[in-house]
């Protein structure tokens, strides 16, 4: 029998929103070489490959459909709700614990991406096809660049030059706070070229890096982000020390088989 391949939407209760990922729960570990071929085949944002240890836990790795990533938030949540449990995740980027919460959302407890301002800021607003005027100020952390602007309609005028964002590290989140909608305390956009997604739909990782962005200045732990890409994406977030317990829901829309 072939290996079956779920694909899920991630950050949304509505099927044909959110993020896409295909989910491979596989009965041992596979070769690199296969896995990548699997999700160049499925060519979705991101695929995941999970594998159960002996302890209960299991491994698990992602790929998009050019390269092996170190961390995928909506893979990871969509892995989750297809094993329907709470879970230990394996993974280069350490231990993530997840699990089903009782309003149909799925927590799960990720590393906090801190960032420090970044000085020089026409470089990054010309790689987001903007004006130096629309920028309020740019912070990075970890492998991210993050762009506040004044609006949410900034956010969404937004014209991303690839070859300005990969030379300036392959990864940008361009924010504005709060939202434009009532509950919703961020508006973002998400490019990174180096995974082969020139803009990601709904990102989970990239909310380790505004939750707690949005924590340093306020009084609060607990946000609502809203992900304004064409499919759209709400990411909850709740910060907790050096960690962010990164939130939302999912729905499977295809179940198939890869024919061996």
């Amino acid at each position: 029998m072939g290996q079956r391949i779920t694909v899920v939407d991630v950050f949304t209760d509505q099927p044909f929103s959110g993020n896409r990922a295909g989910v491979c729960l596989l009965p041992e570990a596979a070769d690199d070489q296969w896995m990548q071929a699997v999700a160049s085949e499925l060519n979705l944002p991101m695929t995941a490959f999970a594998v159960p240890r002996p302890d209960g836990d299991y491994d698990l790795r992602w790929f998009s459909p050019t390269t092996e990533v170190a961390m995928c938030g909506h893979a990871t949540l969509a892995t989750t709700y297809i094993l329907d449990q709470d879970v230990r995740f394996h993974t280069k980027s350490g231990v993530l614990a997840c699990a089903p919460a009782g309003d149909g959302r799925i927590e799960m407890d990720f590393p906090a991406i801190p960032t420090e301002p970044v000085a020089d800021t026409p470089d990054w607003a010309a790689a987001l096809g903007l004006v130096p005027e629309q920028v309020v100020g740019v912070w990075a952390g970890g492998e991210w660049g993050l762009v506040e602007v004044a609006l949410p309609a900034d956010v969404r005028a937004a014209v991303p030059d690839r070859a300005a964002i990969l030379a300036l590290g392959g990864a940008i989140i361009v924010v504005a706070t709060p939202g434009d909608e009532t509950g919703v305390d961020s508006v973002c956009r998400v490019f990174s070229p180096t995974t082969g997604n020139d803009e990601d739909a709904a990102t989970g990782s990239a909310h380790c890096v505004i939750g707690p962005w949005l924590a340093a200045r306020s009084n609060r732990t607990e946000f609502s982000g809203h992900q304004a890409s064409s499919r759209g994406g709400t990411i909850g977030m709740r910060v907790a020390g050096d960690r962010v317990i990164v939130s939302g829901h999912a729905v499977a829309v295809v179940e198939g088989t890869l024919i061996d």
